[in-house]
């Protein structure tokens, strides 16, 4: 395959069927993102929020582009925005992977970090303040911008139905901003009402209600309930440990050769207890966002 720019390869990405044992002889499906070129799910979000403010003429020649980000997103926004020569600053919390850090300092983005107490909340104040103080300066916020689900309204949601040769019975995926979850699950609503969908978070998110505190689980949990999901049925919320997590992670490498992030893991461990419910045979299709690789400095497989 012949391509001229690395943003061909964004989408696509292959669909696995797991071949590990599910309750009730269920099968279980990821969506493998980190084929993606820069590695994760938020390639798709940030070509999308880039053309789309583009297409709305909120971005120029020479906008400088301001993002909150944990740093999947930074990369995606990143990646896009070099393609326009567009000059990039992502605020990104300190608690963040040191990977995805290099990672947005090597596609030209210039990283400002605050405080890990402060969390995304923070993270976005910054970038606010910025985008008051630059001229010529556009925040596209992915936590409040409808763009955000229809990244995946568009593209990863119709994507999973070409795949399958099945219904799909139940989708799982972990809400950070809420766009995959939101955007996913109202298309596979529009297509089957049947289809069960169930959004994952880490302990310490605020979704069921418990108390916000500090977790292992990278990507996902929030820290306010995101605007996306009052557009979207949520049929369950699952509360994932990080022990349960990143045994998962384990699990994939060791038995089926898969380098999966933690939030892919808390979405395999939330996908395994949701079979414990359906009837036999059920189909069960899930998203793991990224890889491990880019949390190596986080000891991802020593937890």
């Amino acid at each position: 395959m012949l391509i001229k720019s690395v943003s061909e390869l964004i989408g696509h990405t292959p669909l696995v069927d797991l071949q590990i044992d599910v309750p009730h002889h269920s099968h279980i499906y990821a969506k493998l993102e980190m084929f993606n070129p820069g590695g994760s799910i938020k390639d798709r979000l940030g070509q999308y929020l880039i053309q789309d403010a583009i297409n709305r003429h909120q971005i120029t020649t020479g906008t400088t582009i301001i993002e909150p980000t944990a740093g999947n997103t930074g990369i995606g926004v990143a990646l896009a925005a070099r393609s326009y020569q567009l000059p990039t600053i992502l605020v990104v919390p300190e608690k963040f992977s040191h990977e995805k850090q290099i990672l947005m300092k090597a596609l030209g983005a210039r990283l400002i970090n605050t405080p890990s107490d402060q969390g995304i909340r923070g993270a976005i104040e910054k970038a606010e303040q910025l985008a008051a103080e630059i001229p010529n300066s556009f925040v596209p916020m992915q936590f409040q911008n409808p763009a955000n689900p229809a990244t995946y309204y568009h593209t990863l949601a119709p994507e999973l139905l070409d795949d399958m040769d099945h219904p799909i019975d139940a989708f799982v995926a972990g809400a950070g901003s809420g766009g995959t979850f939101a955007g996913i699950s109202k298309y596979l609503k529009e297509q089957n009402s049947r289809t069960k969908t169930v959004v994952v978070e880490p302990e310490g998110s605020i979704l069921n209600g418990g108390p916000a505190h500090p977790h292992r689980t990278e990507g996902i949990g929030v820290e306010f309930i995101p605007p996306f999901f009052k557009e979207v049925p949520i049929d369950e919320i699952l509360t994932i440990s990080d022990v349960d997590a990143f045994k998962q992670v384990k699990e994939m490498a060791a038995s089926q050769g898969l380098f999966i992030g933690s939030s892919s893991g808390a979405a395999l461990a939330a996908s395994l207890k949701i079979a414990e419910n359906l009837p036999d045979n059920s189909h069960i299709v899930t998203v793991f966002p990224d890889s491990s690789e880019r949390y190596m400095s986080e000891h991802i497989y020593e937890l």
